[in-house]
C-alpha cells in the first residue's frame, strides 16, 4: 500500500552494526527487527511508520517502555535508522532518524526545530504560524503552533512526551518564544496511551493572544480553547475566501472563533453571522470582532449547527456565500462512511442559504475521507439541496502545513468554493 518505486541509485540499507548506537544518555540502544514480508524499501524510502504486523514482537520489545529509542533492522539485519517504540499502539514503531547512529536528544531536536522554523521565516513576516507539522517536519507526532513570543506544543506520541523537557528547553533555545504550553488532549493521544492533561509548562499565559492573520484578528484561547487555540491550516483558504465576501453576508458554520467571519469582515463584507455550538468559542469571536472596530458587523448564534441552518431556513434567511467548517466526520476509515453522509448532509442544509449567484465553501479535516469523495459527497448534497453549482476553487492548508508525500495522512484538509445558481 506505501511501497515506492525504487531509483537506481538508492543503497541498499546496509549500515553499521547497530549495536553501536546509543541514546542520549550514552547507553546502546536496543535492537527491533522487520519481519521478513514488512516493506522495508516503503521505509527506506521515507515512509515513516511501521505497523504491529510489521516488527518482530518477541517477548523483550513487547516490554519495552512506550516512547523507548531503538534502532529498527530489516529481516537481513541491515540497520535502517533510529525509531521511537509503543508496543501499546497500532503503530509501533516511527522513523526519527536514517542515522543508526543518531543521537536522540535535546541537540537533535533543536537541528529539526531550526529547520522548520527557516522555512516558516521564509514563508511568514510575523511569527504566527504552525511551526512543526509532525511527520513532514521529521518530528513525529509532534504539533507546535506559535503565537508571537508563545507556543503551544502537542505531543501526540509517547516519545515525545516522555522527551517534552528537551524538547520544550530546545524550543525556547531555538526560537526565543518565553510561554510555552503543552497541550495533551485529543484522539491521537489516546491511541498511543497517553493521558489527556494541559498544563503551561514556560510563563504565564492570563489571557487569549491576539493573532494576525489575513487582516484580521483573532483571539486564541491558548490553554482552554480547541487543539492549539488557532487553526492556522485554513490561512489560504480564508485568503481565498475574502475575494468573494465583498460587499456581501457572510454565514461561518462550525466558526469556532470566527475564522471566515473575520477574514471576510476584514475583506469588506457587509456583515457576517457565526454559528458554533461553543459558547467561548462565539465570545472569542465577538473579541476578534471587537478588536478590529467591527463589533457591530458580526453577530453570533450557539448551537447545534444542522439544526441553526433549519432555523436559518425557516426564517428565509439568505447570504451571499456561506462557510462551512466541520470538525472531522471521517478521522479513520471506520467511520468513513458516517462521515460522508454528515458532509452531504451539510451541503444539502447549507445550499439553500445561500443566494442567487452566491458562493458556497465546505471544508474537510478528514484524512479518511480523499478529495474525490469528499468532492461527491459535497455535489450529491448541493443537488439535494436543490441548487446547480460550479465549483471555481479547491484550496488546501497552507505552506506551514507542509506534507509528507509518502504518509497520505499529512495532507488531510479540503476545502471547496463553489457557486451556485438557481
Amino acid at each position: 500500500m506505501h511501497d515506492q518505486p525504487a531509483p537506481d541509485d538508492v543503497p541498499d540499507g546496509h549500515a553499521p552494526a547497530a549495536a553501536a548506537a546509543e541514546g542520549a544518555d550514552g547507553r546502546a540502544l536496543p535492537v527491533v527487527r522487520l519481519r521478513p514480508k514488512a516493506n522495508a524499501r516503503a521505509i527506506r524510502h521515507g515512509f515513516p511508520w511501521i505497523y504491529a504486523d510489521e516488527l518482530v514482537s518477541d517477548r523483550r520489545t513487547k516490554a519495552m517502555q512506550a516512547g523507548a529509542l531503538a534502532v529498527l533492522e530489516d529481516a537481513e539485519r541491515a540497520a535502517l535508522g533510529v525509531v521511537t517504540v509503543n508496543p501499546a499502539s497500532r503503530i509501533v514503531a516511527r522513523m526519527l532518524d536514517a542515522d543508526p547512529a543518531a543521537v536522540i536528544g535535546r541537540g537533535w531536536l533543536a537541528a529539526r526545530l531550526a529547520r522548520a522554523l527557516a522555512l516558516r521565516q521564509t514563508l511568514f513576516d510575523a511569527p504566527f504560524y504552525r511551526l512543526v507539522h509532525a511527520e513532514a517536519d521529521g518530528l513525529p507526532g509532534v504539533v507546535i503552533d506559535r503565537f508571537g513570543d508563545a507556543a503551544v506544543i502537542q505531543p501526540n506520541a509517547a516519545w515525545a512526551d516522555r522527551l517534552l523537557p528537551d524538547l520544550a528547553a530546545a524550543l525556547a533555545d531555538v526560537t526565543g518564544v518565553t510561554r510555552i504550553v503543552m497541550n495533551g488532549s485529543g484522539r491521537a493521544r489516546g491511541l498511543e496511551g497517553l493521558d489527556e492533561r494541559t498544563e503551561v509548562i514556560a510563563g504565564e499565559i492570563a489571557a487569549p493572544v491576539e493573532v494576525p492573520m489575513n487582516g484580521a484578528i483573532y483571539l486564541a484561547d491558548l490553554t482552554g480553547g480547541q487543539k492549539t487555540g488557532l487553526f492556522y491550516d485554513q490561512r489560504p483558504n480564508h485568503a481565498f475566501a475574502q475575494r468573494l465576501a465583498r460587499g456581501g453576508r457572510v454565514l461561518d458554520v462550525f466558526s469556532h472563533v470566527g475564522g471566515f467571519a473575520l477574514a471576510a469582515l476584514a475583506a469588506g463584507a457587509a456583515g457576517a453571522s457565526c454559528v458554533d455550538g461553543s459558547a467561548p468559542a462565539l465570545a472569542l469571536a465577538a473579541g476578534g470582532a471587537r478588536a478590529m472596530g467591527m463589533a457591530d458587523r458580526l453577530e453570533t448564534r450557539q448551537g447545534d449547527a444542522f439544526a441553526a441552518m433549519e432555523q436559518l431556513a425557516a426564517e428565509g434567511r439568505r447570504f451571499d456565500m456561506v462557510i462551512c467548517d466541520p470538525p472531522a466526520f471521517a478521522p479513520s476509515k471506520q467511520a468513513l462512511d458516517a462521515g460522508l453522509r454528515a458532509y452531504e448532509r451539510v451541503a444539502r442544509l447549507a445550499a439553500p442559504l445561500v443566494g442567487p449567484g452566491g458562493f458556497l465553501g465546505l471544508c474537510s479535516c478528514s484524512h479518511a475521507a480523499t478529495l474525490d469523495l469528499f468532492r461527491n459527497a459535497s455535489a450529491h448534497g448541493i443537488g439535494r439541496g436543490g441548487r446547480r453549482m460550479q465549483l471555481i476553487h479547491t484550496g488546501f492548508a497552507g505552506p506551514d502545513h507542509p506534507t509528507l508525500p509518502q504518509l497520505a495522512e499529512s495532507g488531510y484538509l479540503k476545502a471547496l468554493f463553489f457557486r451556485l445558481d438557481g
